[in-house]
């Protein structure tokens, strides 16, 4: 089973950086879990998608949220997963959350199916304020 943690969430001003990383204890090497994903919990609302990515081959796809300020990559040979968040403003603040699961997930055709990913963090909180 796939272990999950995130880290490098923190408090930062509006308009800095950060990158979140997610470590996998290991994936099981099939289709079960191809597909990784970064979520957002703001206060008071439901989790929704940020960025998905299909490892094997790179494949990231996005979602509303504004692609030139969230980008998504990752580190085969960490296991791990990035979500750089750049110009963060106040509306940015939330609990962050990684995912894993079968690697349809990655190519949604209307909406990601956020409660079918089968492997998650704890979450990383992340605030902006001045």
């Amino acid at each position: 089973q796939v272990q999950l943690t995130e880290s490098g969430g923190g408090s930062v001003q509006p308009g800095g950086s950060l990158r979140l990383a997610c470590v996998a204890s290991e994936y099981s090497g099939g289709r079960s879990d191809e597909c990784t994903g970064w979520f957002r919990q703001a206060p008071g609302k439901e989790r929704e998608a940020i960025a998905l990515l299909y490892r094997p081959a790179n494949t990231p796809y996005y979602t509303n949220f504004p692609k030139g300020r969230f980008t998504i990559s990752q580190d085969n040979a960490k296991n791990t997963v990035y979500l750089q968040i750049d110009n963060l403003n106040p509306e940015d603040t939330g609990m962050y959350y990684c995912a894993a699961g079968r690697n349809s997930l990655c190519f949604p055709t209307y909406e990601p199916a956020i409660a079918e990913f089968a492997y998650w963090g704890q979450g990383t909180q992340v605030t902006v304020s001045s």
